[in-house]
């Protein structure tokens, strides 16, 4: 039976915070065409959006790059508004990126931007990527000029863009190839793990295959090393251990033979986060995780151990405690 348990989480807001409005002065495009495999959002076994951030990465075709445009900061919107009735909302993110040009380049862009399914990357006032376009509906892109009008007026080129998504313009924190050189070149540290939906893939850190970010498994049962890497500190776990660590974690590497379908998740601020894969490589000797678990937090990591990477089991976890707590007597 599906858990309809409820997703809804608590919505803070630090007084004093600053919220930066607006974008930065410019944005990347890409034709779908050129997009060989998405990142992935990530959904609970009912199909609810569990984060508004991609996990994995763009692949796009070989010898095929991310375009930028430049654009006017301050004349430059991103907006999303919901759409359609329940129980089948859906975001439409519009976007509007104004060109200061006009002249022959600015216009051809008619000619590549029109009648294509694209998809834009925006940049907002804190340097994180918005994804504007989605695998599941078009994009819908148009392109108006206006050369100006007397000494006084202005001339510009508006590319405006309209994409249905589940959310408002997910985030993402990949790897993207400009023309220009790579951008988060090490990828996205955030990978996509399938959750169950009543094929052969099931949670609890289950996926149909070992997730890898290249250089995974060959094949075989996986075995695994008893000593870890924690912060780069070496520790012994048996399985069902609860290992005490300082905070916060920011690494964990794991060896052995033909690992695969290696994760963890966390409990942060009472709600469980969604579950991140290791990378793994060197044919599946090499288990690689990096990110941030706060103080606070207990972590849990999960093991593949058929050759299939179809079944899983709870490995070991972590409490990620304070370093500066004194126990006193």
């Amino acid at each position: 039976m599906a858990d309809c348990s409820s997703i809804q989480k608590s919505l803070a807001w630090c007084q004093g915070r600053p919220e930066l409005p607006g974008m930065k002065r410019r944005i990347y495009y890409i034709s779908k065409y050129n997009i060989v495999q998405w990142p992935q959002l990530i959904h609970d076994e009912n199909g609810r959006l569990t984060s508004a951030s991609y996990a994995g990465d763009f692949t796009l075709r070989a010898d095929a790059t991310w375009k930028y445009i430049d654009v006017i900061a301050d004349k430059s919107q991103l907006t999303s508004e919901a759409q359609g009735e329940f129980p089948s909302q859906t975001q439409l993110n519009k976007l509007t990126a104004v060109h200061p040009g006009v002249e022959a380049e600015a216009s051809a862009a008619a000619a590549y931007l029109n009648n294509n399914d694209n998809v834009f990357l925006v940049v907002d006032m804190r340097g994180k990527f918005r994804v504007v376009g989605s695998e599941k509906w078009p994009t819908k892109t148009s392109v108006a000029q206006d050369i100006g009008q007397g000494p006084t007026g202005s001339a510009n080129t508006t590319i405006s863009a309209e994409a249905t998504d589940e959310c408002p313009a997910p985030f993402y924190a990949g790897k993207i190839t400009t023309e220009d050189g790579i951008i988060n070149p090490n990828g996205n540290p955030t990978q996509y793990v399938p959750v169950n939906n009543g094929s052969s893939s099931t949670g609890g850190g289950n996926t149909t295959g070992g997730s890898t970010t290249g250089g995974g498994s060959t094949g075989g049962t996986p075995t695994y090393s008893d000593s870890v890497l924690i912060n780069g500190m070496k520790r012994t776990v048996k399985k069902g251990d609860t290992l005490p660590f300082d905070g916060p974690i920011k690494s964990i590497k794991i060896t052995g033979t033909n690992m695969n379908n290696v994760t963890l998740s966390y409990n942060h601020a009472s709600a469980n986060m969604p579950k991140e894969s290791f990378s793994i490589t060197n044919n599946g000797t090499d288990a690689t995780w990096t990110g941030s678990i706060p103080i606070g937090d207990k972590a849990v990591v999960y093991r593949g151990y058929s050759a299939d990477g179809s079944t899983g089991e709870s490995w070991f976890s972590i409490n990620v405690t304070d370093p500066d707590d004194v126990i006193t007597d």
